[in-house]
């Protein structure tokens, strides 16, 4: 079953504005991986359900050329509107059912949108298109993320916590498998060769205007969104007054500290 939640174009342009560029660490972990089990010529990578183009930037400068596939136009039409980046093309089409030669690509990516995949047939397709000792690199971050700012980051925690209760009839089953870090997924990849790390911590600073904005982008929001939209506007506009007034700041754009726990999932096909 294919999903196709995030086509509308005003959600690509919050994705575009507030999603999370992935932290240096995970583009190591799996360069370094990609090192240990291939090693060079990078000629192909192909970044899976791309959305606006984030990892596909962070990963481009490594490889001659570098493909992001997302199933939403809207959303490849924004990544495709970002300039300076000569060596990526985007197309819009499924995971599933890939456009490239067997034996073809050097490394798949997917940053939090492998649990939307059709697992069989996109591993399939996987260990089709993947070269000899070509790898795959399925990644996301789970939702217990943590506030800090002074001395009232449990209270701004627990501010969040209460929205992702609040959001959870909401909630998509396949939500569910990214918050399992891909453990059914991991365990479908029929290469021997695979790993799963569980933990991966990453401390960033956002401001509160972008951390509401990224809230905005979740699945959860949008559906409750598209069941009554000005209580989901409600919502997020106490959420912010309810966050400025524990920091006891004005401005949205003043600054806090979100630590996150990212996951991954490494696996190389065999030569």
């Amino acid at each position: 079953m294919s999903f196709r939640l995030f086509e509308e174009k005003h959600h690509a342009s919050l994705y575009q504005q507030y999603r999370l560029t992935p932290a240096d660490e995970l583009k190591e972990l799996i360069l370094q991986y990609l090192d240990k089990k291939k090693g060079p010529p990078y000629e192909l990578a192909v970044d899976l359900g791309c959305g606006t183009g984030q990892n596909t930037r962070l990963l481009s400068p490594h490889f001659q050329k570098m493909v992001g596939i997302d199933v939403s136009e809207c959303q490849v039409e924004e990544a495709r509107a970002v300039p300076g980046f000569t060596n990526i093309t985007y197309s819009a089409g499924p995971a599933e059912v890939l456009p490239f030669p067997d034996d073809s690509v050097d490394l798949l990516t997917a940053a939090s949108a492998a649990h939307w995949f059709d697992a069989k047939r996109f591993l399939k397709e996987a260990a089709r298109v993947l070269k000899p000792r070509g790898c795959m690199a399925l990644f996301g971050y789970a939702d217990n993320f943590k506030l800090h700012y002074g001395s009232c980051g449990d209270r701004l925690s627990n501010i969040y916590e209460e929205l992702k209760k609040f959001l959870l009839p909401y909630t998509s089953s396949q939500v569910a498998v990214s918050n399992s870090k891909l453990q059914d997924l991991y365990e479908a990849i029929p290469f021997p060769d695979k790993e799963r790390i569980e933990v991966i911590p990453v401390k960033e600073e956002v401001t509160v205007k972008n951390l509401l904005g990224l809230l905005e982008t979740y699945s959860t929001y949008q559906a409750y969104h598209r069941a009554d939209p000005k209580a989901a506007a409600a919502l997020l506009e106490s959420t912010m007054t309810r966050f400025l007034g524990e920091m006891g700041v004005s401005s949205p754009e003043a600054k806090l500290e979100i630590r996150l726990e990212y996951f991954c999932v490494l696996a190389c096909k065999p030569q």
